[in-house]
């Protein structure tokens, strides 16, 4: 991920309609088998620069891991020491220490060699029936500069992200698309972008857009985020979700 993202991350992201929406979404996945306070052991695994630690805290303990030094700098936890470096390839914690372990946009970067081998390291660090909450992005012909500037390797499809799971020896609970009400607008701006060379001076997608476009993509994201919660799911959409179980 280029370094100017990290610091575009932390000023935004408790502000911005995708995190604030994104978090929503990953509350309707875990509501449905945690309740508040439930005292949950809990590691974000790439956790950039933090603001959904506080966000899993209503579940319990939290600790994040992040590889690129600007993510720990740009922490925007007020507890020092929650918040380490440290590799998905190679987590740096005893086996079965974690309840629950999620990974948000993580496993398709390309400092991530191996998906496989990120996911038997979850597992190892897994308690007995622990489980995993990961989103990735969705679909190549939504590939876009965006993903340039992350160093983004590739995209998936819900059946794919399936396959990664079961193969890692998870058993997986429930998976859907999401970001599905706004995919014609995301699906619109990729076909664009490919119109015309990347720039330099462009500006980050996760720069926070105008209040009223804010607030309108958030309400969109807010509907979905219901949607979910009534145990339904999307058909398509810009990001992958699965909720999945240690075997």
């Amino acid at each position: 991920m280029e370094h100017s993202e990290y610091s575009v991350m932390a000023a935004v992201e408790d502000r911005h309609w995708w995190y604030g929406g994104m978090r929503a979404i990953a509350a309707s996945f875990l509501d449905e088998v945690y309740p508040p306070d439930c005292g949950l052991h809990i590691l974000d695994a790439g956790c950039g620069t933090g603001a959904n630690l506080r966000f899993l805290r209503r579940y319990g303990h939290t600790i994040g891991i992040d590889m690129a030094p600007e993510a720990v700098a740009n922490s925007t936890l007020s507890s020092p020491g929650v918040v380490a470096r440290g590799s998905v390839l190679s987590l740096p914690f005893a086996d079965q220490s974690f309840d629950l372990v999620t990974s948000f946009e993580v496993l398709y970067h390309r400092a991530v060699e191996s998906e496989l081998a990120a996911l038997l390291e979850v597992q190892r660090v897994l308690r007995p029936h622990g489980r995993l909450l990961i989103r990735l992005p969705a679909f190549e012909l939504l590939r876009g500069h965006h993903d340039t500037a992350v160093h983004g390797r590739r995209r998936y499809t819900a059946g794919e992200v399936v396959d990664l799971l079961t193969s890692a020896g998870f058993h997986v609970e429930r998976t859907s698309y999401v970001n599905s009400l706004l995919m014609p607008l995301a699906l619109i701006q990729r076909l664009l972008e490919r119109l015309r060379p990347i720039s330099n001076t462009e500006e980050s997608d996760l720069t926070l857009p105008p209040a009223f476009v804010n607030e309108a993509f958030r309400w969109a994201m807010a509907a979905e985020a219901a949607w979910l919660a009534a145990g339904r799911s999307m058909p398509v959409g810009v990001s992958v979700i699965c909720r999945a179980r240690r075997s």
